[in-house]
């Protein structure tokens, strides 16, 4: 087909004519350039049958990747003579790259994805203080918007209330399937109104599972309750539910003092008291007790624990702990202190743990040295209580046997050659 449209070229050139020509209302083409075209479509024709047998210049090539970062211009085809493009013509726009029309959007798009995937609705209470009975009132109202947590594309959701530091917890009822739960529940925190300035509002928002953790929709915290207004009246808040995967909920602090006697190579560890320890039992209270571990150069020696306290959250212990520990072996050990909750079934659970010695970091260093500076003198202070980290666990996974009688070993002499 392609050659026989090549040997009749006077058809083409009639086709041609018949293409140029668009409208019978345009004016007609003058003579002598239907003759320039006609003469330049000849010439084109001729040069297409020489290439079907003349083997392309190798040059061919490299002309086209020398010109490829450039911008194709018309008059940089060859035409001929006969149809030339005027110096002063603007380059067209055809054939030319233009990279604003391949920049990625991908970071918009994942950005965007990202604050649609993080948005988690929003909560709305109202909060009223209530001077006879000296509480502070909460009406957990409703929420709407909330993000499908289950494959049905609906939620199970309930909410969490806190007023820290105190670690009393209030619940909502569960709203099966639904995206947006119409709660109008109340709850009552007991607390002086001059103490409200220190308190802060925490809701947790969660998706009920039957089968499996329950899984975190998002949380709200209040920092101040007076932003609004002075609550003398039911304030209604509107508040955005902001992403999470855990509770932010602090876990409490544990108070105790060091005492080092060089003289007897005797440590003793003071567990004073806690508070505003995290609620772990679906009562809302905790039974904790405290857990020491003594390490020396990376092996746990020995542990010991004080007695359980049972439904508090503020446990009174004063309770001593002891360790032998030589004077050349204080640079090498450090104290791991683990608030736990006790269950008569099942494991027992940490609640926060804490590190003392030269190789803790902050409080728990600082503690460590103030001790040494000033031996024979208990030294009592607040620490707060931190999650356990992977490293922990992983450490707890290699710890050696315990030594029965609890004593750090003096670091042995360099072997005699």
């Amino acid at each position: 087909m392609a050659t026989e449209k090549v040997k009749d070229p006077m058809g083409s050139i009639g086709f041609l004519e018949a293409a140029v020509k668009i409208s019978h209302t345009s004016p007609d083409i003058p003579t002598d350039v239907q003759l320039s075209m006609r003469e330049h479509f000849l010439r084109r024709t001729q040069r297409m049958q020489r290439q079907t047998t003349e083997p392309a210049s190798s040059t061919r090539h490299n002309s086209f990747k020398r010109h490829l970062p450039r911008q194709m211009q018309v008059g940089s085809l060859d035409l001929g003579n006969d149809y030339m493009v005027d110096k002063d013509e603007k380059p067209t726009s055809i054939g030319r790259i233009q990279p604003e029309l391949y920049q990625q959007k991908a970071p918009e798009s994942e950005d965007s994805s990202k604050n649609s995937s993080k948005n988690c609705g929003k909560i709305n209470f109202s909060l009223k203080y209530d001077y006879e009975n000296e509480s502070l009132l909460v009406n957990i109202l409703k929420a709407v918007d909330l993000p499908a947590k289950d494959l049905c594309g609906t939620s199970d959701p309930y909410v969490k209330i806190y007023l820290l530091p105190d670690r009393k917890k209030f619940q909502t009822r569960v709203h099966r399937k639904t995206l947006n739960p119409t709660f109008s529940e109340s709850f009552q925190f007991p607390v002086p109104y001059d103490e409200l300035a220190a308190r802060k509002l925490h809701m947790s928002v969660f998706d009920f599972d039957r089968f499996s953790r329950h899984d975190m929709i998002g949380e709200v915290v209040m920092e101040n309750l007076f932003e609004t207004s002075d609550l003398s009246r039911e304030t209604n808040i509107w508040m955005d539910i902001q992403y999470a995967t855990s509770e932010s909920v602090d876990l409490g602090e544990i108070m105790f003092s060091l005492c080092y006697l060089p003289t007897a190579g005797r440590l003793t560890l003071t567990v004073i008291k806690c508070r505003n320890l995290k609620a772990m039992d679906i009562t809302g209270y905790s039974d904790p007790y405290v857990k020491v571990s003594l390490i020396c150069d990376g092996r746990r020696l020995k542990k010991k624990k004080t007695s359980i306290k049972k439904n508090t959250l503020n446990p009174t212990y004063n309770e001593a702990i002891i360790f032998d520990i030589p004077p050349d072996s204080m640079d090498h050990v450090s104290l791991h202190i683990s608030v736990m909750d006790y269950d008569l079934v099942g494991h027992n659970e940490i609640i926060g743990v804490m590190r003392v010695g030269c190789s803790a970091e902050g409080l728990g260093r600082d503690h460590w040295n103030e001790m040494l500076a000033y031996p024979r003198k208990p030294i009592a202070h607040w620490h707060p209580l931190l999650e356990p980290k992977k490293s922990e666990k992983e450490w707890k996974a290699r710890t050696a046997s315990f030594d029965s009688q609890g004593s750090c070993p003096s670091p042995r002499p360099p072997a005699s050659p």
